[in-house]
């Protein structure tokens, strides 16, 4: 064959999709998330799905704030999606998304209001977006927030087989005035303890090591002190305290500060939002623990401050209030969740001893 008619016919067989990305794959998967995204639209989304940029009102917004200042934050799920991956099951780390996400704005007062994702690996797969999507959707939706854009990344040869990388970025306003900075609080003031479910979204590295390469279980092994099989304990979604912190805002009940405990644990974000001058002691006994943190401890022989520094311990988010506020704060949040008096601000170094 003569090699200028064998090379028209290889060349004729490469485009994009033999590359590595797949246009109608993409195409599938935003037919397949289009309704659910728009099912999170408040009447301020001005621009449906397809266009190069969201439009989002502010003025109905905004008129009820005096002086507003937006806020933001980006977040990721890290490497728990290899948790979703490995059980198969994605409709839960969009939740943890927009969790983490959202709970970082909320430690300032701020209210959220729209969100975008970033979602990339190595193959599309339409069906896996739609379930990652519906997660997002599901938690916007109970929040009042807007699903007003995305995108969805497909990088041959940048990601392993089969995995993803999720990231978010809110958006709220908080009135100036209004915004929690920790600057008012004193030695004397009480911690109060919201109890998280799980590991949310920190430590999975950690985490994974222990389970999989020391522990030497699958994740659908079974524990004795487990509820779950490891995997689903390990997935269970990030809580969203959107709703808990303004059931306390809303009744105007003040709050001198508020701490998202993510990477780091109680130990590296509480000082986050202390003053000057001020540590805190924590009670370890005084809120009760979800088990899987003692079995990564016995599985590894953990230091008991390296996990206090690693995970939540069963804290996702922490208020510190005037004493006189810990009964007001825990009738507000009676129908959502418990409220634990975990320690105390005390005078000295802006660090935290358990």
């Amino acid at each position: 064959m003569d090699k200028w008619v064998a090379r028209k016919i290889i060349m004729s067989k490469i485009n994009y999709k033999s590359a590595g990305v797949d246009i109608d794959a993409g195409n599938e998967a935003v037919d397949r998330i289009k309704y659910g995204v728009q099912s999170t639209f408040t009447s301020n989304v001005l621009a449906g799905l397809g266009g190069f940029g969201a439009l989002y009102d502010l003025k109905p917004i905004l008129d009820n704030y005096k002086n507003p200042v937006m806020v933001q934050s980006i977040d990721g799920v890290g490497t728990k999606t290899i948790i979703a991956r490995k059980l198969g099951k994605f409709d839960t780390i969009g939740i943890d998304l927009l969790s983490a996400a959202a709970n970082d704005i909320l430690v300032m007062g701020a209210r959220p209001l729209t969100f975008l994702d970033y979602i990339a690996n190595d193959r599309l797969n339409p069906e896996i977006i739609e379930k990652i999507v519906s997660g997002m959707v599901k938690a916007c939706k109970e929040t009042g927030v807007s699903l007003i854009g995305g995108e969805t990344a497909e990088m041959p040869d940048t990601y392993l087989s089969g995995e993803h990388d999720l990231v978010g970025v809110i958006t709220g306003v908080v009135e100036k005035e209004s915004i929690i900075t920790g600057d008012s609080i004193v030695p004397g003031d009480t911690v109060l303890g919201l109890p998280s479910n799980g590991l949310h979204t920190n430590g999975y590295s950690f985490a994974r090591n222990l389970f999989f390469d020391i522990g030497k279980y699958d994740v659908n092994d079974a524990i004795e002190e487990l509820e779950k099989p490891v995997g689903l304990t390990l997935l269970e979604p990030h809580i969203n305290y959107t709703n808990h912190v303004f059931a306390v805002l809303d009744q105007s009940i003040d709050i001198k500060g508020i701490a998202h405990i993510t990477g780091g644990g109680l130990l590296e974000n509480i000082p986050r939002v202390l003053p000057d001058g001020c540590g805190v002691k924590i009670q370890k006994r005084s809120w009760p623990k979800p088990p899987v943190f003692d079995v990564m401890q016995h599985i590894g022989n953990v230091d008991k401050n390296e996990m206090y520094r690693t995970f939540n311990m069963g804290i996702g988010m922490v208020f510190i209030v005037d004493p006189s506020n810990i009964d007001t704060v825990k009738n507000a949040l009676n129908n959502l969740t418990e409220v634990y008096e975990i320690g105390t601000v005390e005078k000295g170094k802006k660090e935290v001893s358990i």
